[in-house]
């Protein structure tokens, strides 16, 4: 065979590859399928980003540029201040338009990862599997930290040998979690923040369900907020990403952003220049309409607000699941294997759901997705009821 390069043997098949598999032979009954399994909103496309696509289309005779129209990165800029409320976000140094979180993600670590010193990235556990195939692809050993319900489910970051920070070069936040829902408060991310300077690594914060949340006067901590908050007004080591997918429902539209230390990004660019990442203006523009404007998310999230309280309303009392701090899914208890459950769930009632243990990996504790679903609220209200 061709030589290939050997970290791609690292990779563990997609969870939806697994899912595929486990249902594989089956006959549902015939009642229409309903998939709670993948995280893809379902909720309309607000029209205007439709229209602003429309009409910026003579842009496909436009190269982008890797670094992005200055509009959109004013857009960003504006939003984000006012979002998090900082003090400031420079539009040309710290801000990079991306395609999306999970392109950015991975594209990160294969830009920030030193290989010559038996790297470590750490990454929370359960997880969106993006963490870990970057680690392995930039030549970096994933080291995983489990949440559990005993720590509402944000990971036990004390619990993590000294040994294991000296190696850490990037540590992944995923806050609101996927697929916890969990949230990190503002003592946790100073901690961590502390932690980065005493051993010189970088957090990379995905936030790409930050918008997606229950208290319209409590939206979910961010990572540059916490820097602004201790005066760290550089955002040193601190890296963030979001995304337009869930927050505007076009996940189609593969547009986010990543934000923080002017140094860091400065490095990221030179690399996405090289990796041939540029968003495609019409895209651009039609990603300015979406930051502009914040109804359509008011209104996005009371539809979610109403899945959330029907759905608990009916399996509260017969499933372990509880309401997430925010984010679109239930991470609820089974009791008995999740890959049975997911499979009967599917065979008796031709309902989709994503086993916990497709997301998390075996540690000395277990696997903390075992004896857990996914489930994503994202079908239209009469589907999720």
């Amino acid at each position: 065979m061709t030589a290939m390069n050997p970290d791609l043997d690292k990779l563990q098949p997609y969870p939806f590859e697994k899912l595929t598999a486990l249902k594989a032979g089956i006959t549902p009954p015939a009642l229409s399928h309903i998939a709670l399994s993948i995280g893809e909103p379902k909720h309309a496309a607000p029209a205007l980003i439709r229209d602003a696509l429309i009409d910026n289309l003579a842009q496909l005779s436009t190269y982008p540029s890797t670094k992005g129209i200055a509009e959109l990165r004013e857009a960003i800029s504006t939003w984000a201040m006012r979002r998090f409320k900082l003090q400031s976000l420079d539009p040309e140094t710290q801000i990079l338009p991306v395609n999306g979180t999970r392109e950015a993600l991975f594209a990160f670590a294969q830009a920030v990862i030193e290989r010559n010193d038996n790297p470590l990235i750490v990454s929370p556990n359960p997880f969106y599997q993006i963490y870990e195939g970057a680690a392995y692809l930039a030549g970096a050993q994933p080291y995983f930290v489990s949440c559990i319900a005993d720590n509402n489910f944000v990971p036990d970051f004390d619990a993590i040998p000294e040994a294991v920070w000296r190696r850490c070069q990037l540590l992944f936040l995923c806050s609101p979690g996927n697929p916890t829902g969990a949230v990190l408060d503002a003592e946790t991310l100073e901690k961590l923040i502390t932690l980065a300077d005493r051993y010189d690594f970088i957090i990379a914060s995905d936030e790409c369900y930050s918008e997606i949340y229950f208290d319209e006067a409590t939206p979910p901590l961010g990572l540059l907020q916490v820097c602004r908050n201790i005066g760290r007004y550089d955002y040193r080591r601190c890296v963030v990403f979001h995304s337009l997918s869930k927050r505007s429902n076009v996940p189609g539209l593969r547009s986010g952003f990543v934000a923080g230390d002017a140094d860091v990004l400065k490095k990221f660019l030179l690399y996405r220049t090289y990796h041939g990442c540029a968003m495609p203006v019409q895209n651009q523009r039609a990603s300015i309409a979406a930051w502009k404007d914040e109804q359509h998310v008011r209104e996005n999230r009371a539809l979610y607000r109403q899945k959330f309280d029907a759905v608990l309303n009916i399996i509260g009392d017969t499933l372990d699941v509880a309401r997430p701090d925010a984010g679109f899914y239930l991470w609820a208890k089974t009791r008995i294997d999740d890959c049975v459950f997911a499979r009967e769930l599917f065979a008796q009632q031709h309902v989709t759901v994503l086993p916990g243990q497709y997301l998390g990996r075996d540690t000395a504790a277990g696997n903390p997705g075992r004896e857990r679903i996914r489930m994503a609220l994202v079908a239209g209200l009469d589907e999720c009821i």
